[in-house]
């Protein structure tokens, strides 16, 4: 064994150094890691509404070792809001996220039960409050268990709390009225989620009361285009897909229905080196019914 890696390692386990150093992590890399102290796994798995699935109820059925679960469409969210799931403020946060476990310096992996689809919109809620310490579980539990990752059926056992303290970091997150004085800005580029008939207005949208079309400037990337499997295509075709969009260097907007999808570009985005990132958290559920902001047909 190399002398170094061992001084690494050590170096690691007593100045609490991340094992974490991408926003991506396999299953293999879960596998070797999963024993690590400092390793907090998080289930995030949310469906859409209507759907006969429930998050909670699959977790507790089923689960990745010692994986806690994190609600953001019923718990861990502003509570006060109208619109689903927006992202709480830091003291609401660390409150709830502290009932979880989850400490100051946890390395976080998230992992949903599609594979790729509300994991990355818990990773995106740990970004917002300042924890860079947080990767999502490429292909989620599918994934784990094609690998033959085990998992526990018992009842989840209780966990102790912590007291986690987080800070807003403005950056990550941005607000309709800040948006809209955006969107004819130089270097600024809006990139809908959405279904390409959802954003050309072909269809209508699933939510009463909300208009069809999208943001003037805006620019469609369906979430599914970067998919394969249930897992992110490789860095290189992510990067095609957004070089012929717009340059590395613009600061990137993302939106969607209602906030979710819309992490799923702002984490393959930061795979391909892109570094401006905000999610517009309302998305189109607070544009497309607020008679305010104008719609593209």
């Amino acid at each position: 064994m190399d002398e170094s890696i061992g001084c690494i390692f050590q170096v690691d386990k007593e100045c609490n150094v991340s094992i974490l150093n991408t926003d991506l992590v396999s299953v293999s890399w879960l596998q070797e890691h999963i024993s690590e102290p400092t390793l907090k796994i998080i289930d995030a798995s949310w469906f859409m509404p209507g759907s006969e699935r429930s998050g909670v109820k699959e977790w507790e059925g089923e689960r990745i070792d010692r994986a806690v679960f994190f609600d953001f469409d019923q718990v861990i969210k502003d509570q006060e809001s109208e619109l689903p799931h927006m992202l709480p403020s830091a003291d609401y946060f660390s409150e709830q996220v502290g009932l979880l476990g989850v400490q100051n310096d946890s390395d976080i992996v998230v992992y949903d039960s599609v594979g790729m689809f509300a994991s990355p919109r818990v990773w995106w809620m740990f970004k917002a409050m300042g924890h860079n310490n947080v990767a999502v579980l490429d292909g989620g539990l599918p994934a784990w268990l094609s690998a033959g990752g085990k998992t526990h059926k018992d009842a989840p056992s209780p966990v102790e709390k912590t007291d986690y303290k987080a800070e807003l970091q403005s950056d990550w997150v941005i607000s309709a009225k800040e948006l809209e004085q955006k969107l004819e800005s130089e270097n600024c580029t809006v990139l809908d989620a959405r279904p390409n008939n959802r954003f050309l207005a072909q269809v209508l949208e699933p939510r009463k009361g909300v208009r069809s079309g999208h943001m003037p400037g805006a620019k469609n990337l369906p979430f599914l285009e970067l998919l394969v499997d249930g897992k992110l295509k490789s860095k290189q075709e992510l990067s095609d897909l957004f070089d012929a969009l717009a340059p590395v260097q613009d600061h990137y907007y993302f939106t969607c229905g209602s906030g979710v999808t819309a992490c799923i570009l702002a984490l393959a985005a930061s795979l391909t080196g892109r570094y401006k990132l905000s999610v517009y958290d309302g998305s189109w559920t607070e544009w497309g019914s607020d008679e305010r902001y104008p719609v593209v047909k």
